[in-house]
């Protein structure tokens, strides 16, 4: 059974930087493809940033590029998306995802989730 707890988050003034963590636990996750995605209040849930298994490949949403970085770390089997930068239009719950296979995926492939954590940017 594949599990994903997330921490991190909190508020932080528009500028500043947050750093989120999912740490993934189940057979196989370490060979997982993995994502971020966010969801604004009122609004449907959005593709964020993913990594592939192996750390190599990488992708951003347009808004974020520049700004966002996601990596992993195989050890701790745990992939993390550094904040830098934030907007007011950043705030949203950050979600982490896990697609059950290898490479990225289309967006709305994603199987697993974490339980979601709470970012707030003030202007």
């Amino acid at each position: 059974q594949v599990q994903l707890v997330q921490s991190g988050g909190g508020s932080v003034q528009a500028g500043g930087s947050l750093r989120l963590s999912c740490a993934a636990s189940g057979r196989d996750t370490n060979t997982y493809a993995m994502g971020w995605f966010r969801q604004a209040p009122g609004k449907e849930r959005e593709f964020v940033a993913a990594i592939n298994w192996s750390g190599e490949r990488t992708d951003y949403i347009g808004s974020v590029k520049g700004r966002f970085t996601i990596s992993r770390e195989g050890a701790r089997n745990t992939v993390y998306l550094q904040m830098n930068s934030l907007k007011p239009d950043d705030t949203a719950v950050y979600y982490c995802g896990s697609s059950g296979v290898s490479y990225i995926p289309a967006r709305d492939s994603y199987l697993y989730w974490g339980q979601g954590t709470q970012v707030t940017v003030s202007s």
